[in-house]
């Protein structure tokens, strides 16, 4: 049985109160600031003889906003050949997990809005996603196939926990038996153990939770917001032990920095009971560059010139390669010394990417319906 949807005005208190007495205080963002959106030609910028904020901290830790999306339709499609997947479900735009790296950030200027701190404090939130999810997949005209969750922004961002727009489209997503693939960096995904276990049981859905670092204080500096490394292992753990199939993505790998963790990454996705691992390398599309490089700076300035000279080795000189084939992989003899590491470690630690389970539709149902009447 699909949850109710919360009514409009606890809806509307929890967008306007985003920051319950649970959570009273911002303290860190991945970005520092807003870099122009590179659709719009005028921009903002602070008055050199302005005094400054009384607080440095109250320029680059605005508290978050959630605006509603009203959107239409819920299921997106790719013809990518690099993505595994043909079509998403996001409830969420824009993603609070503030990472560093993410590739997602360039596409809050669609929007109208920044890269930058906008893609992590100002969040498109989809209220009747399940609804809509619900009146797609029961359409005279939809073949079942699977449905990632999320393909652009974690479905698990801090504010599904009161919202639970992404538990009610796995609720949807069980009650039709429609396959679907999670990847997400937070241990909230356990939450959901029952509706995945239902899911599980028809051979209809894979977890992969994304493992970047083993390094506490790494993890805090580039992904702010997410689940810390030890909470995203008991979540593969906790998982595993529920009988759902979950593996591991390593990603991204970010030369110079977090090369050095995969064989240690490996071997504790492995203890911690994950079926498969997979790794990405870094990629940093149109304005993320500028937005990483300021993040070294300021974080890391001793590596930075290091990390981005490994970036450029293995992107042919630049700092992005948009070529579909490489653009997750790399090339070079530093790439492929990497994604040797990367085997080699799978080997050792007994994953193997064939563990992938192959997702099956033969259980999908409409409503009223036989599962035989699609075929």
């Amino acid at each position: 049985m699909v949850a109710p949807p919360a009514r409009v005005s606890d809806l509307d208190a929890m967008l306007d109160l985003p920051m319950g007495p649970d959570l009273p205080v911002i303290h860190g963002r991945g970005a520092a600031s807003n870099p122009p959106n590179r659709f719009e030609s005028l921009r903002f910028e602070r008055d050199p003889d302005a005094p400054p904020p009384l607080d440095p901290e109250d320029d680059v830790a605005p508290r978050t906003r959630f605006l509603v999306d009203p959107a239409r339709t819920i299921v997106s499609t790719n013809e990518s050949p690099d993505v595994g997947f043909e079509a998403s479900v996001n409830p969420y735009r824009g993603c609070e997990h503030g990472c560093a790296y993410c590739y997602a950030r360039p596409t809050h200027e669609y929007l109208g809005m920044s890269a930058g701190l906008d893609f992590e404090t100002r969040i498109l939130v989809k209220p009747n996603a399940p609804e809509l999810l619900r009146r797609e997949l029961t359409a005279p005209g939809w073949r079942p196939k699977v449905i990632a969750l999320s393909g652009v922004t974690d479905c698990y961002q801090p504010v599904e926990r009161h919202l639970k727009l992404t538990r009610r489209c796995l609720e949807v997503l069980a009650e039709l038996r429609n396959p679907a693939v999670i990847v997400t960096k937070n241990h909230l995904v356990t939450r959901d153990a029952d509706v995945l276990a239902d899911l599980a049981r028809h051979g209809a859905i894979a977890v992969n939770v994304s493992v970047t670092t083993l390094d506490d204080g790494l993890c805090g500096a580039m992904e702010p917001r997410t689940s810390r490394p030890h909470r995203r292992l008991e979540a593969i753990e906790a998982l595993a032990g529920a009988g759902i199939p979950v593996g591991a993505l390593v990603a991204p790998v970010i030369p110079g920095l977090t090369d050095r963790e995969v064989p240690a990454i490996v071997a504790a996705v492995a203890r911690a009971g994950a079926r498969w691992a997979r790794s990405v390398m870094l990629r940093l599309p149109y304005g993320l560059k500028d937005l990483f490089e300021d993040w070294l700076e300021r974080k890391f300035p001793e590596r930075k010139e290091k990390v981005l000279a490994r970036i450029r080795e293995v992107r042919g000189g630049k700092l992005n390669d948009t070529r579909f084939g490489v653009r997750f992989r790399g090339e070079g003899e530093y790439a492929r010394q990497i994604e040797g590491l990367f085997a080699a470690a799978c080997a050792r630690a007994g994953l193997k990417d064939e563990a992938f389970p192959e997702l099956s539709t033969r259980a999908f149902r409409r409503p009223g319906g036989s599962q035989l009447s699609l075929f």
